[in-house]
C-alpha cells in the first residue's frame, strides 16, 4: 500500500505557546477526531481541550515515560487506533518529547502527519531584526557535561543562533555567551511570546545580561537569538592568527 493510501494513525499537532487563539481550525478539528491524545501533562493539555470543548481520551507522553511506552503506543497505532501527540505548548518534538514515538511509527510503516501551527522560535527570530534567510536551531545549551565544548563550537557560527532557556539560567548563558562570542556581539531575548507582558530586548550579550541580572524576578518561557559572527570579526582574527604566526 502506498503511503499516499495508508490511513494517517499519529499527527503530530502544535498548540498555543500562550495564546488560544492561536490553535488552528485544523488542528481543533484533527484533536476531535482522533481516538486519543498524547499529552506531555494532561493536565495541561486537558485545560486546552476543555477550553475547545472536546472530550478525549488523554494519555501521559513525556520524557520520562517514552521509551517505556512507545511500544504499546505501536501496538495500539498498528491496530488502526488514531493518535494526536500534543506538549504543554509550541510543535511536539522541538525541544519536547516525539522524535521516538515518529521514528518507530516510520520504521515499522505506520503514517505520520504533522500538522503547521505555533512555534516559539520563529516569532523570536523575526522579531530580533537578525538575517533569518540562514539561521540554527540550537533549543537547550547541555546545562553541564559538554557546554563549555558547545560553546566553543559555536564561536565561528555565521548564521544566526537560536536558543531555548530557563528563566534561572538566562544571564548565566548571556554572560558565558559574551565570553565566548565576544562583547560586541547582538542578540535579542524574547519572553512570553504571545501573552499579555510579551517582551523582546535587544542589545549586546553583556548588555542584556546586565538588564536580566538587575531584574527582581524573571518569568517566562525565553528564546534567545543570537546574531552571527560577521565577515569582518572573521578578517580580524583571521589577521590576529596571522600575525601570530609571523613572531
Amino acid at each position: 500500500m502506498s503511503d499516499t493510501a495508508a490511513p494517517t494513525v499519529l499527527y503530530l499537532v502544535p498548540t498555543p505557546i500562550g495564546n488560544l487563539e492561536d490553535i488552528t481550525l485544523r488542528a481543533i478539528r484533527v484533536l476531535g477526531e482522533v481516538d486519543t491524545v498524547l499529552a506531555e501533562d494532561t493536565r495541561t493539555s486537558g485545560r486546552l481541550m476543555q477550553h475547545l470543548g472536546l472530550k478525549k481520551p488523554m494519555l501521559s507522553y513525556h520524557l520520562h515515560n517514552e521509551h517505556q511506552t512507545v511500544q504499546r503506543l505501536l501496538e495500539r497505532l498498528g491496530k488502526g487506533e488514531t493518535m494526536a501527540l500534543v506538549s504543554d505548548a509550541g510543535t511536539p518534538g522541538i525541544s519536547d518529547p516525539g522524535f521516538l514515538l515518529v521514528r518507530e511509527c516510520l520504521a515499522k510503516g505506520l503514517k505520520v502527519e504533522c500538522l503547521p501551527g505555533a512555534t516559539a522560535f520563529v516569532p523570536a527570530l523575526l522579531k530580533s531584526g537578525f538575517g533569518a534567510e540562514r539561521f540554527t536551531f540550537e533549543g537547550f545549551l547541555p546545562v553541564k557535561k559538554g557546554r563549555q565544548t558547545r560553546l566553543k563550537e559555536l564561536a565561528s557560527e555565521t548564521r544566526t543562533m537560536i536558543f531555548y532557556e530557563s528563566p534561572h539560567r538566562i544571564v548565566k548563558t548571556l554572560e558565558q555567551l559574551a565570553e565566548t562570542l565576544g562583547p560586541d556581539r547582538q542578540a535579542s531575548v524574547s519572553r512570553e511570546l504571545t501573552k499579555l507582558f510579551e517582551e523582546t530586548v535587544n542589545g549586546t550579550l553583556p548588555e542584556l545580561a546586565a538588564n536580566f541580572a538587575a531584574r527582581a524576578a524573571i518569568k517566562g518561557e525565553i528564546v534567545l537569538v543570537v546574531q552571527g559572527r560577521e565577515k569582518e570579526e572573521r578578517i580580524k582574527e583571521d589577521r590576529y592568527t596571522n600575525d601570530r604566526s609571523a613572531d
